[in-house]
């Protein structure tokens, strides 16, 4: 439904010539993208100037071909369906088509950034094809290679050969963004080439579980097909790359994530002549400081980057980081979120040495960390799943048991001591803070347990009604939890 321009008259009573002025008036304001109501200004009974929708027909007409259509060619046994939340509904193939034939499967956007044929699009839209082919707007088709790809940011680089300059989409400036302002996505939805939808930005430096970035978020529509186009602002310049989307339903809700353009920029040089991007490390599994453990840690606030596990031979072992330490501060940036010290690590030039803020046992320590390559899939959180089992329910919800030799070695542990949880009662304290069956206590309130005796020996110490502090061993890591005592 087309936007319709809303008058706001503060006087009841017009006579037939007011209304054919103001008529003609708000023609020519429609005209202009402008309107004026009869709003007092600062100093009273003035009139001022209220904006409305801009006018996107030269920006579409202006940026539509440099966006390009991303299809890929399948294997024998297509999947049913994509990556998450992006079900290939753009498909059309033909519903006698023998299973098992070949065909390709438009599945992206793309957006070309140089005149010479380099094209952005998401790592996901081109997922280990066989072949990679790019469409203009003029309906050519060119072969595509992939120069590079990055998993982390779903970004990925191809190159096509036209033969001649090509049609660019300039790259903006993602920082300078604000929220509210207008923006516009041009892409692939359901295989409908070149559509164009509009809204504001609705939100910045938005996280999402298991990603890396800290997306835009925006509420121009954006459905299957949509990803790895641009987004656009009003002066003409992308300034992110539509990714994902929030759905129940497998279309647009009006909550879609774009990765920013300043983020994909630091990465375009490694990506071009590496094919891949290199990332600091510091060797590292954090976690977020909520309040429970603030409160079970003696923080004054829920803040900085919980150290759950350090690595070996790593910058921060080598720096003198231990488990149990709260990064507050990294090469003289605050770490308010756990989550924005990854990207902090990650632009960290390599071999450079950064200054470290920790707080342990209450007391602030300053360390020094050399960063090197990243050696992980990631720099993340350290959850991970784990089997359930079944016992009777304790304290705090939980019933743990000795740990012995034969479940140890399920577990994948060198050592046959401590305690495992044997089972969680369903919304307990212990389930309320995230433990799981399975999981091994390692610590309690900071004491070292090594079977069930001492784990009730250091509960009955440690508790006095206060918030009890865990440390357990969860697969190949370790966690903190804070358990808060029943009423």
């Amino acid at each position: 439904m087309p936007p319709k321009l809303i008058r706001v008259a503060l006087f009841t009573t017009a006579l037939v010539a007011l209304s054919v002025t103001l008529a003609f008036a708000a023609n020519a304001a429609v005209a202009s993208n402008h309107f004026w109501t009869d709003v007092p200004d600062d100093d009273g009974g003035h009139m001022v100037k209220a904006e409305t929708m801009p006018n996107f027909v030269e920006l579409a007409a202006k940026l539509s071909p440099a966006v390009v259509n991303i299809s890929t060619e399948e294997g024998e046994e297509p999947s049913s369906e994509g990556e998450e939340g992006e079900q290939h509904q753009g498909d059309f193939p033909g519903p006698f088509e023998p299973y098992g034939h070949r065909h390709t499967k438009s599945l992206a956007s793309g957006f070309i950034i140089s005149p010479d044929g380099y094209i952005l699009t998401n790592d996901h839209a081109v997922d280990n094809p066989e072949s990679v082919t790019v469409t203009l707007k003029d309906g050519k088709i060119y072969p595509a290679k992939v120069v590079g790809r990055d998993k982390k940011t779903d970004v990925a680089l191809l190159k096509i050969n036209a033969g001649h300059d090509l049609p660019v989409a300039p790259l903006g400036d993602s920082d300078q963004v604000k929220v509210g302002e207008w923006v516009m996505a041009i892409g692939n939805p359901f295989g409908f080439d070149h559509s164009v939808t509009a809204g504001i930005v609705s939100a910045k430096g938005r996280f999402i579980p298991d990603n890396f970035d800290q997306f835009i978020q925006t509420d121009a529509s954006i459905n299957p097909g949509n990803s790895g186009g641009p987004l656009i602002d009003l002066h003409g310049a992308v300034i992110a790359v539509n990714s994902e989307i929030y759905t129940q339903t497998g279309q647009s809700m009006g909550i879609g994530f774009a990765v920013p353009i300043n983020l994909i920029k630091q990465e375009l040089p490694q990506l071009r002549e590496y094919g891949k991007v290199t990332r600091g490390w510091l060797g590292v599994y954090i976690q977020q400081v909520t309040p429970e453990l603030a409160q079970s840690m003696g923080l004054a606030n829920a803040q900085g980057a919980l150290v759950a596990q350090v690595l070996p031979h790593g910058p921060a072992q080598a720096a003198g980081i231990m488990r149990g330490d709260v990064i507050t501060e990294y090469d003289g940036k605050q770490v308010t979120d756990s989550r924005e010290l990854p990207l902090m690590v990650s632009n960290t030039p390599l071999n450079q040495t950064v200054r470290i803020k920790v707080v342990r046992d209450k007391q602030v320590k300053t360390l020094s960390a050399t960063i090197t390559e990243s050696h992980e899939a990631e720099l993340a959180s350290a959850e991970a799943p784990a089997p359930e089992a079944k016992g009777m329910p304790s304290e705090f919800g939980l019933s743990v048991k000795d740990l012995d030799a034969s479940l140890a070695q399920q577990l994948g542990l060198s050592q046959a001591h401590g305690v495992v949880i044997s089972s969680v009662n369903p919304g307990s304290a212990a389930d309320e803070a995230g433990l799981r069956a399975r999981d091994v206590i390692l610590e309690v309130n900071r004491a070292p347990v090594k079977n069930v005796e001492s784990y009730q020996r250091a509960l009955k110490a440690g508790s006095n009604g206060k918030v009890v502090l865990l440390l357990v061993r969860r697969g190949e890591g370790t966690l903190y939890f804070a358990i808060k005592p029943q009423a």
